[in-house]
């Protein structure tokens, strides 16, 4: 497999960690509208999956990527190991605000 490539800066991203574990986030209430995604309402938004993939880097401009995420999550919230799960394994170093 090719490495990520960052398109501004015409270089390969380079490999920071491999196995990197993350939360995929949901929204916690959908009363009147979806809540924003990303990092406009985090308090919007709750633990849904917990996942791994390779942490990327562009020693050009600094951008970082997670890329090469398995189909299938660790763990997910309905399952009685999710919370032991995620922090055994650093989960609040990362989540993604968007589904």
């Amino acid at each position: 497999m090719l490495k990520p490539i960052c398109f501004p800066c015409n270089r390969f991203f380079r490999l920071q960690k491999s196995g990197f574990c993350f939360t995929e986030g949901m929204p916690i209430s959908i009363t009147t509208r979806r809540p924003q995604p990303g990092n406009a309402e985090p308090e919007s938004w709750g633990s849904y999956k917990f996942l791994s993939g390779d942490l990327w880097a562009c020693q050009g401009c600094g951008a970082t990527i997670i890329s090469g995420v398995g189909r299938s999550p660790i763990t997910e919230k309905h399952h009685k190991d999710f919370e032991e799960t995620r922090k055994r394994n650093g989960a609040d170093q990362y989540q993604v605000n968007d589904c």
